[in-house]
């Protein structure tokens, strides 16, 4: 039996949860959600609200919109007037583009935080497993069935195997918000997800020369060191292999072709590639010590599966979870920029 959702002043989670909705209200995320097409604006927030109410109690949408039709104190709590029912809130969420969806939580997520300062900063990523509901213990399902699906076959440390998706986040260390995330199939391998991780950072503007990106072990290949410092002009801090040859490594960091170009000022060019490969030996050469560095992103993905409904998916298409994901990292940016970031606070709230 689901616990009655009661809004209570005098509880933290209740309190919490109104700080990350008052978010809808403001000129600015209103603005935010025209631009990216979340439309029409009235309906679209309250339905935001109800889902992203079920995903923080753990609830079925369905049993949402039951208390928030029957409660008035929800009702005033959540600022909305009229009720949209299950049908009409799965009928318009399947309506939005989930790039878009996308776009809209980094937008907020982004003017929510502080600008980052001058000089380098750190980034964060890594990859967690999505595990969609489905009884395979019951029923045998093979590779080959679900060759023409979005989800497939996986393997993750802590769950075993699984079926679904993966989700790869990308972090600023210091404010631990989320800059940008990915949804790839469940069997990619996490040195093929580096590129596509570090070009979405790019797409959106938010790695600069000299910045760092902190990565553990799953992401090692000479190959993902090279294109980093060669195309991305970034640090690449991937946890290496106890089989790594270093001067192999290093012989592979080399400026690209295209600097030699006779429109670019070449030697200011190799200055900024010699202090990047200066940089990345530096701290290569001193990696454990960043391990807590990168474990600190671990707690946030336990934040988001057991605080915030992420656990067990009931969802089936990548458009689907991509909206259900996204929505998942609204509220942990949210939720750790009103203050629960330390490793303490984050596995507290998580349990």
């Amino acid at each position: 039996m689901q616990a009655p959702l009661i809004p209570l002043n005098e509880d933290y989670k209740w309190k919490l949860l109104s700080e990350i909705l008052s978010l809808f209200d403001s000129r600015a995320s209103r603005q935010i959600l025209s631009r990216r097409g979340i439309l029409p604006l009235h309906k679209s927030i309250a339905i935001l609200k109800i889902v992203l109410m079920s995903m923080f109690f753990s609830t079925d949408i369905s049993y949402a919109v039951k208390e928030t039709g029957e409660r008035e104190s929800l009702r005033r709590f959540l600022k909305i007037g009229s009720v949209p029912t299950e049908n009409e809130i799965y009928t318009t969420l399947s309506q939005f583009d989930p790039e878009d969806f996308i776009s809209f939580v980094l937008d907020i997520l982004n003017s929510l935080c502080p600008k980052r300062k001058s000089g380098s900063r750190k980034i964060i990523i890594d990859s967690t497993d999505i595990n969609l509901n489905l009884n395979w213990h019951a029923k045998k399902i093979s590779k080959k069935s679900l060759e023409d699906k979005d989800y497939k076959w996986g393997h993750s440390t802590h769950r075993g195997f699984f079926i679904g998706m993966k989700l790869t986040l990308a972090l600023e260390y210091s404010t631990l918000k989320p800059l940008a995330f990915l949804i790839n199939e469940a069997n990619v391998a996490e040195p093929k997800i580096y590129p596509m991780i570090i070009s979405e950072l790019k797409k959106r503007r938010i790695t600069k020369a000299g910045d760092i990106l902190i990565a553990d072990r799953g992401y090692y290949s000479y190959e993902n060191y090279a294109i980093s410092i060669r195309d991305f002009k970034i640090v690449p801090l991937i946890f290496p292999r106890k089989n790594c040859n270093f001067n192999k490594l290093f012989n592979r960091m080399i400026y690209p072709l295209k600097i030699f170009d006779l429109k670019r000022d070449t030697k200011s060019e190799i200055v900024v590639y010699k202090r990047i490969i200066a940089k990345f030996k530096e701290l290569i050469s001193d990696w454990k010590n960043c391990r807590k560095v990168r474990s600190i992103i671990e707690d946030v993905f336990k934040l988001a599966k057991k605080a915030y409904s992420m656990e067990n998916l009931h969802r089936y298409t990548k458009r689907s979870v991509k909206k259900y994901c996204s929505l998942a990292v609204l509220l942990v940016g949210a939720t750790v920029n009103l203050g629960i970031k330390e490793k303490k606070d984050l596995q507290a709230f998580a349990e």
